[in-house]
């Protein structure tokens, strides 16, 4: 009879103990992100939307009503380089499973632009989250500052369009 209580409390001190993991800084999501952030730094364009779910949508700085596609995303990322230089420091990464049980990489960084039309330097903190669904991600928040840039940029004298040119919204 002691015999049964000690494995019975050991089982319940077993079961009481093991939690399933909700945080962590290594994951194989977290090692997809990082290759992510890779393919954006180096601007692989052909690489980095096998990250993403063919519905996944990208939310930077708006909210989800206004979310890009992968395609558009990386439309405005080439856009993007047409004016600046970038570099990406200081990063830094975890993982959580919300109470609902998604799984989410969040990622800290700091992007350092360089506007190659004044040589002016900015260093912008950035923080992006990311949601995955059997590997890929299927949501993408980013969050950042880019005032600066925007009223720089409104102070540049504007470029005239040529007669035969046109002007496309995107």
């Amino acid at each position: 009879m002691k015999k049964i209580l000690v494995v019975g409390f050991a089982t319940i001190l077993f079961v009481a103990c093991k939690q399933e993991v909700r945080y962590t800084q290594q994951s194989p999501e977290i090692d997809t992100y990082k290759k992510v952030m890779e393919d954006y730094k180096t601007q692989n364009w052909e690489d980095y939307p096998k990250h993403y779910a063919d519905t996944a949508k990208i939310a930077n700085n708006v909210t989800k009503d206004k979310a890009q596609t992968v395609t558009q995303a990386i439309e405005k990322a080439k856009d993007d380089a047409k004016l600046f230089a970038w570099v990406v420091e200081d990063t830094d990464y975890e993982m959580v499973v919300t109470d609902k049980g998604e799984t989410w990489v969040n990622y800290w960084g700091i992007w350092k632009g360089t506007m190659k039309s004044t040589n002016k330097v900015y260093n912008i903190p950035f923080h992006n989250t990311a949601r995955f669904i059997d590997g890929k991600i299927v949501q993408e928040d980013g969050y950042w500052d880019n005032s600066e840039i925007m009223t720089d940029m409104m102070k540049q004298p504007a470029t005239p369009v040529k007669a035969d040119e046109t002007v496309s919204e995107k």
